[in-house]
């Protein structure tokens, strides 16, 4: 079997969201090919409320989805469709904005630790303008393998083996194929995942470090049957991301995602006229 080998390293940088929140970031018009099918990444992580309670409030998406994952703290989520719900530690919310969402994602909490992250996975150009949608995981529904070694493998999307052994996640079946994994090693544990040969597979470190990653850091590998990852000297938590290229344009203006700039126009003309969310 081909084992993945790491082609790039991308750091994470400080910026800002919503309403003043202190976030770290991955994302960038430079980056979305190496990507592709994700568009970005966010981390907050802040004890200090100063950094999140002003939180998100309404804002509109069109042409992609948005992944919501808490490690810690509450988050409470309203829409233009009427839905609501509050996502707490290892919980996670799945939004398909497509056609158009207006939502708001506000902290639940007025002090402790806000740790979690948003990524964004983009829609092919024939899905963008479908139905939204929306769905809350909680973290008993989550599958969980530990092996031998005692590393932990928590399934969000996706279907993959690790060290051999096949399990499926919560999401499935959409088009870009995703896999979500959150993974806690050991020190200087290794664990062996079987993913699509050709998808595009993610790395990001957000606690110690592996033989190859630091905190903070994100590692794009290339095509292979396998990917192994090993931890230092100390635990390691990380999060996996892998999907099926789409290899289409990317056009992006703030909270639209499209595959054109006239699509992008089509998209800020209907926010202002109050059609994002009017399906035909």
């Amino acid at each position: 079997m081909s084992t993945r080998k790491l082609e790039q390293v991308i750091e994470s940088q400080p910026s800002a969201d919503g309403d003043g929140v202190r976030i770290h970031r991955i994302a960038g018009q430079h980056l979305n090919s190496r990507l592709d099918p994700f568009l970005m990444l966010d981390e907050i992580r802040s004890d200090d409320s100063a950094d999140y309670i002003g939180g998100f409030p309404p804002h509109p998406h069109r042409g992609f989805e948005t992944i919501t994952y808490m490690i810690q703290g509450r988050l409470r989520h309203t829409d233009h469709m009427g839905n609501e719900g509050v996502i707490e530690s290892g919980d996670v919310q799945w939004m398909t904005a497509a056609h158009g969402v207006i939502h708001s994602e506000m902290p639940e909490q007025q002090e402790g630790l806000m740790h979690g992250f948003q990524a964004w996975l983009n829609l092919p150009g024939q899905e963008k303008m479908k139905a939204p949608a929306y769905r809350d995981i909680r973290a008993a529904d989550i599958p969980q393998i530990k092996t031998e070694q005692g590393v932990i493998v928590r399934v969000i999307a996706g279907d993959l083996s690790v060290d051999g052994r096949k399990t499926s996640g919560v999401i499935n079946g959409l088009t870009t194929e995703p896999v979500y994994l959150d993974i806690s090693l050991p020190a200087q544990a290794s664990v062996q995942l079987d993913l699509t040969a050709s998808h595009r597979v993610l790395v990001f470190v957000f606690e110690g470090q592996t033989d190859q990653l630091r905190t903070r850091q994100m590692g794009a590998y290339g095509t292979g049957e396998e990917l192994v990852l090993t931890a230092n000297a100390q635990p390691t938590r990380l999060l996996v991301l892998a999907g099926k290229p789409l290899r289409e344009p990317v056009v992006q203006y703030g909270p639209f995602v499209m595959n054109s700039q006239a699509e992008i126009q089509q998209a800020i003309a209907d926010y202002q006229s109050g059609r994002l969310t009017q399906l035909p």
